[in-house]
């Protein structure tokens, strides 16, 4: 089919949640995409920070089918052998203790809002809020936009579920006043993503977790976005000094397979218990062969080592973008999860880089997210940024 064909088709039959840019495609090698006419990309959106290694991943592509061909699905009332090594390879990486697999950072996050509450009931106590930032995203589940501190996601769907409190970002002193008999956990990204790009401050998530010891609190840090080596640690807590005690992945977790996962420390391991929560489809064992494969190339395949190299190489080369454009406000970022805040509407800079063979997205209405696969190389990263002055230098 033809893009106009496909588009067409899709504003036919498909919900309008979405605005679509006029954009195809339909195949992908490495950091690269081609539409339907066969026009090439370079892509620097990566399925919103999920095809951490890419496209066409010859590693992935060989677990789905070999996992394909002798077992795809069972029950969660059986044990699984994939899923058990997953987790082995989680916890055997991290601070966590126990694993809980689902099939999105949504379903994380909700599994961690759940086993957060549960923990607030223990020995009798009515704890059950649960404090959340500013400008935060952690999904679009009714509980997930509430955890949410930003109200566009959470109009029209009233009245949300009670129980969450919002204080800005990288403020102690307001998160410390927040803090209520009420409360059971704090939960916070390291890095906010759809939020603007904004890494916490060390000393602020180093003074949470001492607030948390103090109050006797769970902390929970939201990694779908920032997790398994997109800041250039396998996981974005290990830059602070800082461990959690409940952990939530997603996005890259699969390189574009549907597989979530909620990581529980010492502190949350035993809260919930069978009959608290469940996922039909979470941790099957196709998900998890490819989840093992995913890990097995970030852990021994230096792709961890790369995002953290390009990342700090791409960060330099954007640092100069405000002295040359008046409309260029601040650069930010980890690794390869950076932010270029403009003065002026970002769309139009997404929509020329686009018709120029570069793919990236805005958050928000004026900030350039860019999110590329961990694996590109310097070479990518310089002519992504050919293409980006080349537009940047047209709108001046």
């Amino acid at each position: 089919m033809h893009s106009a064909e496909i588009i067409a088709l899709s504003d036919q039959y498909i919900l309008p949640t979405y605005g679509r840019l006029p954009f195809c495609p339909v195949r992908g090698e490495g950091a690269l995409l081609y539409d339907a006419e066969g026009r090439e990309y370079l892509d620097f959106v990566a399925g919103l920070a999920v095809n951490a290694l890419g496209h066409a991943h010859p590693a992935v592509t060989r677990a789905i089918c070999e996992q394909a061909g002798q077992l795809m699905h069972v029950s969660n009332l059986y044990y699984i052998e994939p899923q058990a090594r997953l987790a082995q390879v989680l916890v055997q990486n991290s601070c966590a203790s126990k694993v809980f697999f689902c099939n999105s950072g949504a379903e994380a996050n909700e599994a961690a809002i759940k086993l957060a509450r549960k923990f607030g009931k223990q020995e009798g106590r009515h704890r059950y809020e649960i404090i959340t930032a500013r400008q935060s995203f952690h999904g679009r589940t009714l509980a997930a936009i509430t955890a949410t501190g930003q109200p566009k996601y959470q109009q029209g769907f009233e009245p949300l579920p009670e129980g969450f409190t919002y204080v800005p970002f990288n403020d102690l002193e307001a998160l410390a006043a927040a803090i209520s008999p009420r409360t059971c956990a704090i939960m916070l990204e390291p890095v906010q993503g759809e939020g603007g790009v904004y890494p916490a401050d060390p000393h602020y998530l180093q003074g949470v977790r001492r607030l948390c010891d103090e109050k006797g609190l769970l902390l929970i840090f939201d990694e779908v976005q920032c997790g398994l080596g997109r800041t250039g640690r396998l996981f974005a807590y290990q830059h602070y000094g800082v461990e959690p005690d409940v952990l939530t992945l997603a996005k890259a977790l699969g390189n574009g397979f549907p597989i979530g996962a909620m990581l529980a420390g010492p502190r949350a391991a035993n809260v919930l218990q069978p009959g608290d929560h469940a996922s039909t489809f979470g941790g099957n064992p196709l998900a998890c062969r490819v989840a093992l494969a995913v890990l097995e190339q970030l852990l021994d395949g230096g792709v961890v080592e790369n995002a953290a190299r390009v990342g700090a190489y791409f960060f330099q080369r954007l640092q100069q973008l405000p002295a040359r454009y008046s409309f260029v406000r601040q650069v930010r970022g980890l690794g390869l999860m950076l932010g270029v805040e403009l003065t002026r509407e970002g769309r139009p800079v997404v929509e020329a880089c686009r018709e120029r063979g570069l793919l990236i997205n805005c958050v928000g209405t004026h900030i350039l997210r860019f999110v590329p696969p961990l694996i590109i190389s310097q070479a990518d990263v310089d002519r992504a940024l050919e293409i980006l002055e080349q537009v940047l230098s047209s709108l001046s």
